[in-house]
Formats: C-alpha cells, structure tokens, sequence
C-alpha cells in the first residue's frame, strides 16, 4: 500500500513539473529546457530563458499553471522512433533535448522514445503521468524558489535556471509542509549559529572552512570529551594523524580511483605528490601493520578526532553539514572474523548508549546492501560470497538487537557492506547522521595479517564506524534539533544573574561566586538597562537559568529562578547548587 501510494506521489510530482513547463512556455515562449525530474519534496525544471527570474515571477507562473488545470488539458503520450523525435526538437530549436535524445542512442539505440504533450508543451520523457492536468489541485502546490543550475551538473557548461515546486494531494498536506519549512528556517544551524555567537564563515578565510567561536567551541570540546572518555572505557587506543599524505598512500588504499573528485588538487613537495587527508582509515591501516600483530593482540580499536579535507563544491555547502574540513568522530576496529558480529553488536550498543545521552529519538538502521550489477562502484568485488556473509553477520545482529532497520542495495560503500544510522531532519527530509562499514577489501590491499592459533597467517576484518560522524555535522545536527536550547551539561552558559538594581550587586556577586566555585559556568548582568531588557538578552541566548534577586531574595537569602520554559521558582542557593549538579550529572 505504501509504495503504491509512492508511486502516485512520483507521478503527481513528475506531472506538476511538466505543468510547470507548459506554464513557462507560455510566459517565454523562447524558453529552452532542460530536465525537470521529481525530488524527495516535490520537483524541480531547469529552463534556458531570455533574462533572469524575479521571485515575483513565480506567482505569476503559478496563476498561468492554475489556469492551464481549470482548462483539464491531457497528458498525451505518442511513442516515436528516435529520428523522428530528434527532427522534433531540432525543428524546436531544443538543444537540450537534442543532448539528451544523443544520449539515448548511445545507450539504447534500437528502441522507440516517448514524448509528453501537455497543451503546446512537448517533452521527452518516460513517464507515467496523470492522465489530464485537471487531477492536480490548485490549491496544493506551490513554487518556492529560483537558483543557478550548470546543465549536466557540470561548471564547464551553461547555467540554467531551476525552478522548486511542492505538491501533494491535498491543501492541508501543503500547509502542513509550509509549515514545517518555516520552522526549519527557524531552526536552520547556520542562522543559530550567527545568532548564539557560535561559528562563523568568512569569506576572508574561505568557502567550507568554519571558524568555531569561543561559545561554539565549548560545545564542540565538551562532544570530543565525551566520546574520549566513552571510547577509552570501552577498548579504544586513541592516535594523531597528519592532515596529508603521499600519493602512494592513496593510490594503495584506492581512493585516488574512487575519491579523486572529492579531493584537493595535489601539492608538490620536493618534487613528490601529497593530498590532503580526506580519510583516516589508511593511516591507520599503516599503524596496524607497523608490527606483526598475534590473534591475541585483536580486536584492536584505533580512535582518531584528526582534522580532514574534502573537495564539496560550492553550490552543495551548507555550513557545517557540507563544510571542507572536518573532524570525524573516527575509528578503526581491526579484527578476526570470529569477532566481527561480538564487534558489530558492541558498536550497536555504544550507538544506541549516546543517542540517548543526547535525546536522539526516531531514528533508525539502514543495512546498506551491494548492487552487485554496477560495475562501476562494485567491479572489484573478488569474494562475492564473503560480501554477503558479512551482510548476513550483520543484519543478524540488528535481528538481535529487536532495532528498527531496512535494508537497501546500492547504498554499501565499494569496500563493503554498512550499516547507517538514519534519522529526519528539521526539513522532514531522511539524512545519515552516521554509519559502520564492514570491510575485507582493505587488509588485502595493504597486506595486513596477523598470526592466527595455528601459528599462520591471516588476514584481519576491518570494521569501519563513525559514531557522531563528524563533529561538525553532529553539532550541526543538535542545534537544529533543540534549536539553540541545549541541555544543561552542554551549555556554554548555564546560568545569568541578574539583580534588579544597584543595591543587590553585592548579593549578586556572592550567589556567582559560590557558583563558579562549584564549577557552574555563570556571569551576573548587572548592566544599566531594564531588568526586562536584561531578560530578553537571556532568553534570546537560550541559557537555561535565569536568577533574579531582588531586595525580598536579599533578604530572605533566596533566588528567584526562571528557566527557559519561563516556569519560575523560588528556592534556596544550595538547592539550587544540587539540582543543577543533578541535572548535569544526568545529562537531562
């Protein structure tokens, strides 16, 4: 039923993109046009036009889109032979369709090509589609913005326009998206980010590169603590890497064939090539191999917080989330394949022992599979049976663990299979927040062995696995998801105080002293303003307490706490000490 209902949302977004053409063709008559597939959201058709696009525009193409429903023209397919449709689109003066149709011929040149009339506007296209415009509904979609879009996703070529559209079936599914996407602006890292004093991106410095701010670099640390500590309790042996390497490095562990893109230009060093680091995994797998390591000595865990560098093209940036460089919350488990599922099972644990120390919920497991008919990503496969046992390692584990997983083919990385942790993000839409990989493919690669109980050789498996992913993404992510408002032990500020007048500053000062002295983070805002612009100033930095004393608290040895849910209590210093300890302690 679900995918049935998939399908119908597909041909609805795919339909309403052709409804946007037909509407462009009438405003442009001139208009050439790319592609306009369906998205995860709604749609989107790149268009060659005589000038450039106003947001005002996008009303009035909607106006010309409701008209062209209200007239139910039909979708109307006509299968033609390839020459047939090429001296349509040259007639046109289409290039781009010309490109596409060259393509075709290419890769499927027996077979017959479809095309899709909708009133004067014709495209080339599989389909399905709905069978008349009428059967959109006026009142549930809508255009929501303009970009650039090189054609071919290339910088070499033109740049087009893209034009985004939503559509659902119903008005009240379009509020409900609108809705969520006004909230997600409010949340959005980059605008918190600005506002809480937390990072910056300076175009001084360069695209993707962030600066983390005092504030923002508290939370950061108090993250890389965290994990430090959980990850020695539990097996790992921490190291430092370089942030480039040799070539050969590179070329031995395969990313130059498979990453080279997402890579930085070479540097020349005395004449010899060195790349950034966009991996940890191979310095580690030169650690592993510096001795001949007993069957004894594994499983061992290599845990890595290095800086790394990864090429991410401008247009895909978006601050932390696709940034340049990163730290990844990275390590590296070297182990016998006896162990592999005891390993899997312990990383599951750990897993699912930090999203709850963080309020992570909802989120699930995605067993990322081979397609073992692409070629291109999965050509090196040797041990196609070693593939799917460690699949089945692993997908036994999540059976065992009673997690929620799917499962999905074409996802595992060229080395192996993996296991990703999925969760929505404030914009609705599924995002990986982090992962763990099985991998045979390395220690072949590097020649790592160990001597096994039989006093042979043998080859390690090599488990993969980023629990927070990167720093920066996972912080990223928190923000988003409390929208500034972070819990108590990781707030960079936990407390404010403010006396109401000049005659409780001394009062002030003896609450922040007896605080600090108790190792809470708290500054006292005694600055000439109104105590309610003092308040404003504190709810808009999202610090979880506020502490108003006046004369009455004074007196009365008292504080007057508000927190940020604006619930208010009066209560004694030391009380007020030992919840805070309480609540810290318990991550809360």
């Amino acid at each position: 039923m679900q995918s049935q209902q998939k399908v119908k949302n597909e041909i609805l977004k795919h339909s309403t993109a052709h409804l946007l053409a037909a509407a462009v063709l009438e405003m442009f008559p001139e208009a050439k046009f790319g592609i306009g597939p369906a998205t995860e959201d709604g749609f989107y058709y790149d268009f060659d036009l005589p000038r450039t696009l106003i947001p005002e525009d996008l009303s009035l193409l909607e106006n010309i889109m409701k008209k062209i429903i209200q007239k139910n023209y039909p979708f109307e397919k006509k299968e033609v032979t390839w020459e047939n449709a090429y001296r349509h689109f040259k007639k046109a003066r289409q290039f781009y369709k010309l490109e596409i149709l060259e393509k075709i011929k290419k890769e499927e040149p027996e077979e017959n090509v479809s095309l899709y009339k909708l009133n004067n506007f014709v495209d080339l296209c599989r389909g399905p589609h709905l069978d008349s415009s009428g059967e959109i509904n006026p009142k549930a979609f809508k255009l929501i913005k303009i970009s650039g879009a090189y054609w071919k996703g290339d910088e070499k070529n033109k740049q087009l326009q893209r034009i985004y559209g939503v559509v659902f079936p119903t008005p009240k599914e379009l509020k409900k998206y609108l809705q969520q996407q006004e909230e997600a602006k409010k949340r959005d890292h980059r605008k918190l980010g600005e506002e809480l004093e937390l990072f910056m991106i300076s175009p001084e410095v360069g695209k993707g590169l962030p600066l983390w701010l005092p504030k923002g670099a508290f939370i950061r640390k108090k993250l890389e603590d965290y994990m430090y500590n959980l990850e020695r309790k539990n097996g790992y042996n921490f190291v430092y890497t370089p942030i480039l390497a040799h070539e050969n490095l590179y070329k031995q562990s395969g990313h130059l064939a498979h990453y080279k893109d997402d890579m930085y230009n070479p540097i020349d060093i005395e004449g010899e090539n060195y790349y950034l680091k966009p991996m940890n995994c191979p310095h580690h797998h030169i650690i592993y191999k510096r001795k001949l390591r007993s069957y004894r000595d594994l499983p061992l865990r290599l845990s890595d917080f290095s800086l790394i560098h990864r090429f991410e093209r401008s247009g895909v940036l978006t601050g932390l989330i696709r940034a340049r460089c990163f730290s990844q919350n990275d390590a590296h488990i070297y182990c016998r394949q006896d162990q592999l599922k005891e390993e899997i099972s312990h990383t599951l644990k750990l897993f699912q022992q930090v999203y709850h120390d963080f309020q992570i919920k909802n989120y699930w497991f995605r067993l990322s599979l081979p397609d073992l008919n692409n070629k291109e990503k999965y050509g090196d496969i040797e041990n196609e049976d070693l593939w799917l046992k460690s699949a089945q390692i692993a997908r036994e584990v999540l059976q065992k663990s009673k997690v929620k997983f799917i499962e999905e083919k074409g996802e595992a990385a060229f080395y192996g299979p993996k296991i990703d942790v999925q969760i929505k993000n404030v914009n609705g839409k599924e995002d990986t927040i982090a992962t763990m990989q099985i991998d045979f493919y390395m220690p072949k690669r590097f020649n790592l062995e160990f001597i096994n109980k039989e006093g042979k050789k043998e080859r390690p498996v090599i488990f993969h696995r980023a629990i927070m992913g990167s720093f920066d993404r996972f912080f990223a992510f928190l923000l988003e998801q409390t929208g500034g408002n972070f819990p108590l032990w990781l707030s960079p500020l936990q407390v404010t105080i403010l006396p109401v007048s000049e005659r409780q500053k001394d009062y002030a000062q003896k609450i922040e002293k007896e605080l600090l002295k108790n190792d809470i983070r708290v500054i006292t805002n005694s600055k000439d303003e109104s105590l309610g612009k003092r308040i404003s100033e504190s709810l808009k930095q999202k610090i979880p307490f506020l502490v108003i004393v006046g004369e009455k608290e004074k007196e009365n040895s008292t504080l007057t706490v508000r927190n940020r849910d604006k619930k208010q209590e009066t209560i004694q210093l030391l009380d007020f000490i030992n919840k805070l300890k309480k609540e810290e302690k318990e991550k809360s």
